[in-house]
């Protein structure tokens, strides 16, 4: 008889009955730091399973279109080996998702990679489940060509070319791929791409518990300890039964009171009473919440209405070239009123003087490069000036850089009272090379996606002395 691994264990012990269901939440950002005392007080509560977050494409583009992680390594492989250590030896599942920060394939089998040295240096055992969550180029294309793609946001419309451009597409999976990842019967599962909600209730739900409760759960423990007053990253244990869910921080200086759950339906939500899932709608309206004590709060009664078919979002990001930064402060209030002119003056002189493919992206900080601000509440004394070169390398992206200074610092404008230093730079040189420039194409939900199809599931027997 094949051994049962913590998966199997689980889904044969526990039905919905007088015990709740145990759900910690280690980290809403794997490889920022799990607080490992906040985490062993979650694990001596005996949690059933453990869920683990690790990225999302809040860091930008460029992580979705490099395939690099945005949490430095040993960060990531201290954090890996305090969860995994944590729940081998307790035998609970352990569910990570968005694996290195985007989910795309280079990240899920760097993670993957580093689990397997971590068994390796630790004499560990384990059966590892992935879930792939890269989408060829040629669904999408299909899908933009049939009308089945819809932005999420304010997103220019993507050419063919521009869907094929992507270094990488991954879709976020959901309840449903995670649920067939865990019938493989793994002690860990490792998703790319995945919907953070997907962690948490996709076990809950395969044993039984209402959908909608198990979902509200998810969509606050996701970020751990940030429902909390004061807001943190210290693990969060939900204790989940048929009526509702009681919230409690594993920091006893973190309470989740009503008042900061209730709130916390607004994060990353454009509408608090409503929540859209891959496989239909969270709706928050009728919740409730309630004190326990100082420390803890119950909450109950959302609804869930499931969709006929499962919806499924996409992101796709390309690489623009090299990128290099010009930063500079402006205190005159003449060069501030006529900037933009200034700009694309300069712009104008030095493509004539440096003719080639490269571009300048200008962010002038006071005056609406982080949100658009009406004239009056704009910076007029005091700008800070961000200057984005984009060209085909580095050191064209430099020179460009290095000429616009030179440029921009002498050029000529209406009431000039100094022929030069009408910038202040902080340092030299003062021109930076950025790394790679990259943008988003796609951030769209595709209708009637072959879910099943597009998410591959491969599971690993992890032993000592082999590295896989």
């Amino acid at each position: 008889m094949t051994q049962a691994h913590a998966t199997a264990r689980l889904l044969r012990a526990h039905r919905p009955g007088p015990e709740p269901l145990r759900v910690l939440s280690a980290s809403g950002q794997l490889g920022y730091g799990i607080v490992a005392e906040s985490l062993a007080r979650g694990m001596a509560r005996r949690p059933h399973v453990v869920g683990a977050d690790m990225g999302s494409i809040d860091p930008g583009p460029f992580y979705l279109a490099t395939g690099a992680m945005a949490a430095p390594e040993p960060m990531v492989r201290r954090d890996l080996a305090l969860v995994l250590g944590a729940c081998l030896e307790a035998g609970v599942p352990l569910i990570i998702g968005s694996a290195g920060t985007a989910g795309a394939h280079p990240q899920l089998e760097r993670v993957a990679a580093m689990l397997s040295e971590i068994a390796q240096e630790r004499g560990l055992s384990f059966r590892l489940a992935t879930i792939t969550s890269d989408i060829p180029a040629d669904t999408v294309v299909q899908a933009w060509r049939e009308g089945r793609l819809t932005p999420l946001g304010p997103m220019p419309e993507p050419s063919e070319q521009d869907i094929r451009a992507c270094s990488h597409i991954v879709g976020q999976c959901g309840l449903e791929t995670v649920q067939r990842a865990l019938a493989t019967d793994p002690d860990v599962v490792l998703a790319g791409r995945a919907c953070d909600t997907a962690l948490f209730a996709a076990l809950p739900v395969m044993l039984g518990y209402d959908p909608a409760l198990a979902l509200h759960m998810a969509k606050i423990i996701e970020c751990t300890s940030l429902c909390c007053e004061p807001g943190g990253r210290d693990a969060m244990l939900a204790e989940l039964d048929m009526q509702g869910f009681t919230l409690e921080s594993m920091d006893p200086a973190r309470h989740a009171t009503p008042a900061s759950v209730a709130a916390h339906a607004l994060y990353e939500q454009a509408d608090p009473s409503s929540v859209d899932e891959p496989g239909g709608t969270l709706y928050l309206d009728t919740a409730c919440y309630e004190a326990l004590d100082a420390h803890r709060t119950r909450v109950s009664g959302a609804r869930y209405v499931a969709r006929a078919q499962p919806t499924l979002k996409i992101e796709g990001a390309q690489r623009l070239g090299a990128r290099a930064v010009l930063l500079a402060g402006i205190a005159d209030p003449g060069l501030i009123a006529v900037l933009e002119e200034v700009l694309d003056a300069v712009s104008t002189k030095v493509h004539a003087l440096l003719p080639g493919p490269w571009q300048m992206v200008p962010h002038v900080y006071g005056r609406g490069a982080v949100r658009p601000l009406p004239a009056a509440q704009q910076a007029t004394h005091e700008v800070g000036v961000v200057l984005e070169f984009l060209a085909p390398d580095a050191d064209s992206a430099r020179t460009a850089a290095a000429v616009f200074k030179q440029n921009l610092l002498h050029h000529g404008y209406p009431g000039r009272l100094s022929t030069a230093g009408n910038l202040a730079f902080a340092w030299t040189p003062s021109e930076l090379d950025a790394d790679e420039a990259c943008r988003f194409v796609l951030y769209h939900v595709m209708a009637q996606a072959p879910v099943d199809a597009l998410f591959h599931i491969d599971v690993r027997e992890i032993q000592p002395g082999t590295l896989h």
